[in-house]
């Protein structure tokens, strides 16, 4: 089974999305199901991992309402309050659904570069981890080097990395990212997602030899069946369509086995969030 294990639906008549670039008009409509499944259809995907966008409880319960009316999503990674002392109260109701598979939050808008190691933080990720609850990190390369410290003080939180942890592929940096991916990599169960890449790179004026370099460093690190591909749609449209962009995927990871390109495509997202 082929999943898109990273993309995001919103209705702007209900929530606003503050993060979005004001110039950016591409992403200020409603994105919804409807608007990809079709893609999804006619490139053999049987489904989707929807991925909060903001950090407002009142998007985590829509989307899970979403879910319930729809098969093509499978899964929703939500955002909860990790900070709340009360945060089971919050998780109780999550398990409830389903659908509900995981949790993020947005720690690369958190001014605090080490935010994921504050004590109310930690307190949180013990929550998931008690409850085998998995938690997307989405991060800029500067957070990856507080990652190990995590995984030391939560060793039992299952933990995926969103979208290579945003290196800078337009500038063409590899470093430190290299490696301190190759650091985080060595943590026991540790996933990634090839996903998000063509956001970083140059809008405009970028082809899949930019993604190359930094997906097959990614590639020499984890296994397959530790590696998720996400579309990262709608946002990826602010650099090109979904179709662009997964041919982009394709070509930068080169030549692969089929068996375990179909890990990527879907098998390891069944796994890791214990899809249906």
């Amino acid at each position: 089974m082929r999943i898109d294990a990273h993309q995001h639906f919103w209705d702007l008549t209900r929530l606003d999305y503050p993060w979005m670039p004001p110039g950016e008009s591409v992403l200020r409509k409603n994105y919804l199901p409807e608007d990809l499944a079709p893609t999804l259809e006619s490139n053999r995907f049987d489904g989707s991992v929807v991925v909060q966008a903001n950090v407002v409880i009142e998007e985590t319960w829509w989307l899970l309402d979403l879910a319930a009316g729809y098969e093509l999503i499978r899964g929703v990674v939500a955002w909860v309050d990790l900070t709340d002392p009360h945060v089971g109260d919050t998780l109780d109701r999550c398990q409830r659904h389903p659908k509900f598979k995981g949790v993020r939050h947005l720690v690369h808008d958190e001014p605090d570069v080490q935010w994921l190691l504050r004590d109310d933080v930690i307190s949180g990720l013990r929550e998931l981890a008690r409850r085998n609850i998995p938690y997307d990190l989405l991060l800029r390369p500067p957070h990856l080097p507080f990652v190990p410290k995590l995984a030391e003080r939560v060793p039992e939180l299952r933990m995926v990395i969103d979208h290579i942890a945003k290196p800078l592929i337009a500038s063409r940096q590899m470093e430190p990212w290299a490696r301190d991916m190759e650091t985080v990599s060595r943590i026991p169960g540790m996933h990634c997602k090839l996903s998000g890449m063509i956001t970083e790179a140059d809008h405009g004026n970028w082809q899949a030899d930019d993604l190359r370099p930094y997906v097959q460093h990614v590639l020499s690190l984890f296994p397959p069946d530790r590696l998720i591909f996400g579309s990262d749609w709608p946002v990826c449209l602010l650099a090109g369509t979904w179709k662009r962009m997964f041919a982009a995927f394709t070509q930068a990871c080169g030549p692969i086995p089929s068996e375990q390109r179909e890990q990527i495509l879907g098998g390891t997202a069944m796994r890791f969030y214990s899809l249906e």
